[in-house]
């Protein structure tokens, strides 16, 4: 309270009690007991007005002691327990949670963390991921400016997220308490399957596989991958002390359509402490991508014979060569190639009006420009008599898919007549025509995308020319095979949208985030806000069945099936108002990540504690660990000064007395007929 504050309250009191006197007693002729109680009264009422209306502040300071936070960090995910350190995990945490020195000196709060990070949970070791990156990231946010120490119980196996040796802020120190037997076993494991997640039919896919050796003698293992009881692939494998690593490559052979399971499977005569890891499941979808392509012309040219064999390299494509007359019916068909459509072509053309069948359309010197200006809006053709040689140059802003120049500026010129052709809207140029060294406005190749239809042009014949070329040059079909082989899958994919999308794997991993996400589309195809999902899912094997409802998210509904056994499921997703359905199958494959280890990772604690100027302890040395934090003067308690300013206004006490004060007065007036 300052002293001009000061004065005025003393000013107050005085010119109160004036008052008081001046009304009672001056005036009196008898200063009777009654009149003075009245004075007083009239004092107090007086004074208590002249207060709210000074209004002081009443500053007050008090001494707060804050605690260093020592949070007691406690591993509760599924490999503690298959290490068997479960139930010592939580007597090291009760011990020290429970240490009355510790919690004199500390604020102890105890976590637990396993794929997520929480407070006051009872632990049950039953996590599915280790994330101790995540504990962290949380610390940070609670303690931010605070200089304080970790104390970590786990066995450092860290499944998912970033490098947690890193992760823990310069004003932390981290000591880690190890769970898990440190002595090293003898233990082979597959650690890692690389494979793609598709494949085609007939077609052989690599598997890349990760394995590694624990132990300090020389030893023989084989190494299987397996098709249920059947034996895909076999090879000895050895380990030593100085190499206990390999890396394998090995292609198999997509054979069926389908989600394929495989399993990768080490053994040697050694006994192992856990034979869990010595197995890992993967799986593959093979895609059946078979292609039935009409090849329609109506005069002879090696183009005919160099786009059979280039297109047929490729096992899941059959071309058949045929006469324009010879087309009865395009059902048989994915893709329809038109090389040097003319007048014979009228019929095949009004055939794929209703067909729909995406074409690649090849011109050239007996090519009627006329008709294919009728039949599409795609090029604008307006041509001369007068032939012309055109070279090809790659054009690199090419985005319909993925295209690499082949060297196609080197490649022998194409004939075409001479004239103009204006590409118009949803085209994309992936080669345009030069002159010898002049450029010109024409595209040589062009792709097209609008809605469902997909369609390519290629301007030139002659194109056999092109692979004998890429041959001379690479000593190999290849690269023009690949090239010919992405035009024809543009246009064998199919684009057309559905009302109802659903995103989904063909499989996935046990203790893994299963979620399936899902788009509804309006007879607009316009994305709908209000449409209610739900999905039926049901276990192959044991038939039971469980519905679930979509959430809504950011243009899309999502819905996550977390805890599935291992196992085949089939779902149907549902659209409730239209009726709309989509059918699914996945596959959840036995692999549980925290049941491959069996060792603590004893390294990554050391250098975390380093990093942090931390020590690892042990299980045995927890009384160390407590008496170290407790003479540890790097962490001692603050006394804080929290100075509180109430103004008197606020003080409801005030506010009593006042009206007591005149109520009292009125009371005793009336009472003894001075009113």
């Amino acid at each position: 309270m300052t002293a001009s504050t000061v004065l005025w309250l003393l000013l107050s009191a005085l010119a109160a009690f004036a008052l008081s006197f001046y009304q009672y007693l001056f005036k009196a002729k008898k200063r009777s007991r009654l009149h003075i109680f009245l004075a007083f009264l009239r004092f107090v009422t007086l004074f208590s007005v002249f207060v709210l209306l000074i209004n002081p502040v009443i500053t007050r300071k008090d001494l707060e002691t804050v605690k260093t936070p020592l949070p007691i960090v406690l591993d509760n995910s599924q490999s503690i327990k298959e290490l068997g350190q479960d139930s010592l995990a939580k007597q090291l945490a009760e011990k020290l949670t429970s240490n009355k020195a510790l919690k004199d000196k500390f604020d102890v709060q105890l976590y637990t963390f396993d794929e997520g990070f929480e407070a006051g949970k009872e632990p049950d070791f039953k996590g599915k991921q280790t994330h101790i990156d995540q504990v962290a990231q949380n610390l940070k946010q609670l303690y931010r400016a605070a200089n304080y120490p970790v104390v970590l119980l786990s066995d450092g196996n860290q499944t998912i997220g970033n490098d947690y040796v890193y992760s823990f802020r310069e004003n932390t120190s981290v000591y880690p308490l190890v769970l898990g037997d440190t002595t090293t076993f003898l233990d082979l494991r597959v650690s890692q399957v690389n494979v793609n997640k598709y494949a085609f039919l007939k077609n052989k896919f690599p598997v890349e596989v990760f394995l590694q050796y624990n132990g300090n003698k020389n030893l023989s293992a084989v190494f299987n991958i397996m098709q249920g009881n059947s034996v895909l692939h076999k090879q000895n494998v050895a380990f030593s002390k100085d190499k206990k690593a390999q890396l394998l490559s090995v292609l198999l052979d997509a054979s069926k359509v389908g989600v394929q399971t495989f399993k990768a499977v080490i053994t040697s005569s050694e006994a192992e402490k856990n034979k869990y890891n010595n197995t890992k499941n993967f799986a593959v979808e093979v895609i059946d991508q078979r292609s039935e392509v009409a090849l329609v012309s109506a005069i002879n040219h090696p183009d005919l014979g160099a786009l059979k064999r280039s297109i047929e390299t490729n096992q899941q494509r059959k071309v058949t060569i045929l006469k324009p007359n010879e087309v009865k019916s395009l059902q048989d068909y994915n893709v329809l190639i038109l090389y040097q459509p003319d007048a014979s072509f009228r019929q095949l053309l009004e055939l794929n009006k209703n067909a729909g069948l995406n074409t690649f359309t090849i011109t050239g010197l007996s090519t009627d420009f006329n008709l294919l200006n009728q039949y599409q809006q795609q090029l604008n053709f307006r041509m001369t008599s007068q032939r012309e040689d055109y070279l090809a140059d790659f054009d690199s802003q090419f985005n319909l898919f993925s295209a690499t120049d082949i060297g196609f500026g080197q490649f022998p010129p194409l004939q075409h007549p001479f004239g103009t052709i204006t590409p118009k809207e949803n085209t994309n140029v992936l080669l345009q025509a030069r002159i010898r060294n002049v450029k010109t406005e024409n595209p040589m190749m062009v792709f097209s995308e609008k809605g469902p239809q997909r369609s390519a042009f290629l301007l030139g014949e002659n194109i056999w020319k092109w692979r004998m070329e890429s041959h001379q040059n690479t000593k190999s079909f290849e690269q023009f095979d690949i090239f010919m082989d992405k035009t024809i899958q543009f246009l064998a994919s199919n684009s057309k949208r559905k009302s109802l999308v659903v995103n989904h794997e063909s499989f996935y991993n046990s203790g893994e985030v299963i979620q399936i996400t899902a788009q509804y589309f309006n007879k607009n195809y316009e994305f709908e806000e209000n449409a209610r999902l739900t999905i039926q899912l049901k276990n192959k094997k044991t038939g039971a069945s469980k519905n679930y409802d979509f959430l809504k998210g950011s243009n899309e509904y999502k819905v996550n099936l977390d805890g599935l056994d291992a196992g085949q499921y089939s779902f149907t997703v549902k659209e409730t108002a239209s009726n709309t359905a989509y059918s699914g199958a996945f596959e959840v494959l036995d692999f549980e990540i925290e049941k491959q280890f069996v060792n603590p990772d004893l390294a990554r604690l050391k250098q975390t504690a380093a990093n942090t100027n931390g020590t690892v302890y042990y299980p045995a040395q927890v009384d160390q660990l407590a008496d170290f934090l407790l003479k540890n003067d790097n962490y001692k308690a603050i006394q804080k000064e929290i100075i509180k300013k109430s103004p008197l206004i606020d003080w409801i006490w005030l506010l009593v007395i006042l009206a007591v004060s005149l109520a009292a007065e009125w009371f005793v007036r009336k009472y003894n007929g001075l009113l």
